[in-house]
């Protein structure tokens, strides 16, 4: 009964707010919208991942869709596909391991079994000599726990050997406390640190997997690691461990007690020569873009452009990160009916409520793909966009929209405009919704580039529910009288933005909360990494207002090289370094502004 009062009301604010001359009945909108979330959700696209066959095919479906509700490609363009590359994973190029003999004799391993390329290794040769460093942990001053697998080595210019994993017969404290630094990034980062000039990895005889080389792993970080790093098997491993006069098991058991005071040591005798080849897999991902051109002049108009949009990409079977997804779900496909086809069903909505009615501005209708993997199709567009974005009045995002629950409905960063509390309470008069209005703009989808492209902006989301990144996340399970009404209530604000002469003057919203890794739990720097980088170092896609960053002089476009003395090569390196990192005591930080090196001081706050 309740719904279909809801109903009623949408028919109405339909017919009232979009005035469209041959007004769809509910039914109709609904029936559509169910369509665009089961065609999407569908085994046909196979999850829509970034690059593959399915996100092409959901591109087709949604440029078809744009075609009959009578879109157009953007001035300029004949096509409705932005395309954008990026790193799509990376595989071994044919590594190689020498172990050569100072009494002479060589031994050349190579095959994924022996031998493989970390999938963060730089693609380069390293020769020199071997010191055995435990399980190459080292834990930051500031965890108050002393572990330093290199105290009194000197790894200069050598190759070190490490452990994978931690010590195994550690106490569960002990355990835990390692386990935070026991990741290969974070290992090969310390032995960087060091002088080192690669980094060989062992799993060893009393560690799962025992003699097995590590996978080549997914990793979307362009560059490489600024070291070169392989794993090696039992085989290739066996003349170097030789060359101590040990055995492993012996070795690892002294460290897996978990005793700092257990030391590393040099191997004579031997020198090795690892040449590791890691290729980088660049793929193709396409953003969907079109517009439907205002039907008066738009000359005098102040910012001719209002734009909606939504991610239609997803996790496709969940193996590049991301996926949520039970033992039992593994290579499933992830349907993401929610995630995102409900948001991409919306922003066709709103687009065909336009598409027969005159226009003021022109509606700009964007689908962006590559969201799962880092916001790359948005921020690709808002980096080189196809007009100048100061000509965008606001942009509205839609992001799993299709699980509205005791009628609540939240829309986050209305801080971005003083205009947006007003203008929806508005629109929402009609739709209903007990909406919950959230300032931040710093939300995990691709509303986020456009905040940091200063563009008013606003995101309209349900909620997460427990088949989120699942594959689960099926269309059945979409409330779809509600979705409807989602666009409804954001035709209603697209229309009066349509409609008033004047834009919505962006207001620069200062982030209270920090994503990041297991340091960003307790300090804020507030720096907004560029993921999409291809830079060595940490390129700035922003920084928060009012926060350290900005504070201390950063802003976007620098690439920050060093941090707390932390030389910094990519994201990972950035992330651990944070560690090192003590609330309100200052850092040194270096950076490249302009193709200059430039140092500043950084003092991290508490996390609110």
């Amino acid at each position: 009964m309740k719904n279909t009062f809801r109903l009623i009301l949408g028919i109405v604010a339909t017919a009232f707010l979009v005035a469209t001359p041959h007004a769809q009945t509910a039914t109709a909108v609904q029936s559509r919208t169910r369509t665009h979330v089961e065609t999407l959700a569908s085994d046909k696209f196979e999850g829509r991942l970034t690059g593959s066959p399915g996100e092409k095919l959901a591109g087709d479906y949604i440029i078809s869709e744009l075609k009959r509700i009578g879109a157009k490609p953007l001035p300029g363009m004949t096509d409705f596909r932005i395309p954008f590359t990026f790193t799509a994973g990376s595989k071994d190029g044919g590594t190689t391991v020498t172990v050569t003999k100072d009494a002479g004799g060589a031994q050349t391993f190579t095959g994924a079994t022996t031998v493989q390329a970390l999938s963060f290794s730089d693609t380069a040769e390293a020769t020199g000599r071997v010191v055995f460093a435990g399980y190459g942990l080292v834990v930051p001053e500031a965890q108050n726990f002393g572990y330093d697998s290199y105290a009194g080595l000197e790894v200069k210019d050598k190759i070190v050997v490490v452990l994978r994993y931690f010590p195994e017969d550690a106490d569960q404290k002990t355990r835990a406390i390692l386990a935070r630094y026991a990741d290969l990034r974070y290992k090969a980062q310390a032995a960087r640190q060091r002088g080192a000039k690669g980094m060989l990895v062992i799993t060893g005889p009393r560690s799962p997997n025992a003699g097995a080389v590590v996978p080549m792993s997914f990793d979307t970080a362009i560059a490489g690691s600024g070291i070169v790093a392989a794993s090696v098997g039992s085989d290739a491993f066996a003349p170097i461990i030789a060359a101590s006069g040990k055995s492993l098991e012996e070795v690892q058991k002294e460290f897996d007690s978990g005793n700092p005071h257990v030391a590393g040591f040099a191997i004579p005798g031997i020198m090795v020569t690892l040449k590791a080849n890691v290729i980088r897999q660049q793929q193709t991902g396409n953003n969907v873009v079109a517009y439907l051109p205002a039907t008066t002049p738009t000359t005098g108009i102040n910012k001719p452009w209002v734009a909606v949009g939504a991610h239609y990409d997803h996790l496709g079977r969940g193996t590049t990160g991301g996926s949520l997804a039970g033992q039992d779900e593994k290579n499933a496909i992830h349907h993401g009916a929610d995630d995102n086809a409900s948001g991409t069903a919306t922003a066709l909505a709103v687009a065909e409520a336009f598409g027969k009615q005159a226009r003021k501005r022109n509606l700009l209708i964007a689908f962006w793909s590559g969201e799962e993997l880092g916001l790359l199709g948005s921020n690709a567009f808002v980096t080189k966009p196809p007009f100048p974005l100061e000509t965008m009045a606001a942009y509205l995002n839609f992001d799993m929209v299709g699980r509205v629950a005791d009628n609540k409905l939240t829309v986050q960063a209305t801080g971005t405009s003083a205009m947006w509390p007003k203008l929806l309470e508005q629109a929402n008069v009609a739709a209903g919704f007990d909406l919950v209005l959230q300032e931040d703009p710093y939300q995990p989808t691709d509303v986020g580039s456009f905040n940091i492209a200063s563009v008013a902006c606003l995101t309209f989301f349900t909620g997460a529910h427990q088949e989120y990144h699942k594959p689960s996340d099926t269309a059945e399970k979409i409330n779809y009288e509600d979705l409807v009404r989602v666009g409804e209530l954001a035709s209603g604000v697209v229309k009066r933005l349509m409609d008033s002469p004047d834009a919505p003057l962006f207001t620069k919203v200062e982030q209270k909360t920090e994503t990041g890794g297991r340091a960003g739990l307790r300090l804020f720097t507030g720096t907004i990494p560029d993921y999409a980088s291809d830079v060595k170092g940490l390129l700035l896609g922003g920084v928060i207002g009012g926060g350290p960053a900005e504070q201390a002089g950063l802003t976007k476009g620098d690439v920050v090289i060093e941090i707390a003395g932390q030389s910094i090569t990519n994201i990972y390196d950035y992330t651990f370094a944070l560690e090192l990192l003590k609330i309100g005591q200052p850092a040194k930080v270096v950076f490249m502004r302009g193709g200059e090196r430039k140092e500043t001081t950084l003092t991290p706050a508490a996390r609110k």
